[in-house]
């Protein structure tokens, strides 16, 4: 049985890791489907997320060979320091910082007090509507070439909150970005490079840590399971979303996060399902 659950948390993972709605929070809540309500945990969770960002790799492998070919060179000299796959580089490794920082000292309430489900729906609420905020009145007339630090650094803290189920590490970035005046898809594609080393770091460390660990609900198997399927299912969910966000808007992802926040909070009320 835990491995036809695997098959489905990892569907799940590469459905919605890229989305702005939550990969985390969704995971949680298809748990509670599976019989006994199981809580996949944020060990299975972070070893999933491998699977998507290997995903991520592959979607934009050129450009994250030339970016990372420009950064090394610019260390050495044969290219200047401001040249803009450079740049991106250090961009890249400033933006990662407050969320490694917050991760590792935050471990005790990632893996406990985060994943309540009433935090869950409140923040799938409130950071939906943000996003719909950010996405009607950003300006939308910044590319990725005029990406500075200090929008880095917001960037950063933005993904930062993704650490709560709920938030979404695609949809606080992204709500960033369309705040400070990118296009969609130049949010999103910033938001999907930064991802890269705190999700590998994290995932890396998780996989690292379960080796020392009592076998949690699902077993290695059944996590590389999921971690297989989401990275099929997630590669052809980055080529339709960058494809979309040419042309259309952040409006369906919001209504969505507003929609299962309430019924979340609904089902949590009348203790249709446990909060913990």
């Amino acid at each position: 049985m835990h491995f036809f659950e695997a098959l489905i948390l990892g569907l799940v993972q590469g459905l919605t890791e890229f989305l702005p709605i939550s990969s985390s929070a969704h995971i949680r809540l298809v748990g509670l489907l599976f019989p006994g309500n199981p809580d996949p945990g944020a060990t299975f969770t972070a070893i999933a997320q491998l699977g998507t960002e290997l995903a991520v790799i592959l979607y934009f492998r050129k450009t994250i060979v030339r970016i990372i070919v420009r950064w090394w060179q610019s260390l050495t000299g044969k290219v200047p320091r401001n040249d803009p796959d450079a740049r991106m580089g250090w961009l890249v490794i400033i933006g990662t910082i407050p969320i490694v920082i917050v991760g590792y000292v935050a471990q005790s309430y990632i893996r406990g007090a985060f994943r309540n489900l009433w935090l869950v729906a409140i923040v799938l609420i409130v950071f939906g509507l943000l996003l719909g905020a950010a996405d009607a009145l950003g300006k939308r007339n910044r590319e990725l070439k005029d990406l500075t630090y200090p929008h880095g650094i917001l960037f950063g803290l933005a993904q930062m909150l993704a650490l709560i189920p709920g938030v979404s590490r695609s949809g606080a970035t992204t709500t960033m970005g369309l705040a400070l005046g990118y296009t969609r898809s130049a949010a999103a594609e910033y938001s999907f490079l930064l991802a890269i080393p705190a999700v590998f770091g994290s995932g890396l460390y998780e996989l690292y840590q379960s080796f020392d660990e009592p076998a949690g609900v699902y077993g290695a198997l059944d996590t590389a399971v999921a971690t297989i399927v989401a990275f099929v299912v997630g590669f052809a969910v980055i080529a339709y979303l960058m494809r979309y966000l040419r042309k259309g808007s952040f409006l369906p992802f919001v209504l969505y996060r507003v929609a299962l926040g309430l019924v979340l909070i609904v089902l949590l009320a009348f203790n249709v399902i446990p909060a913990v």
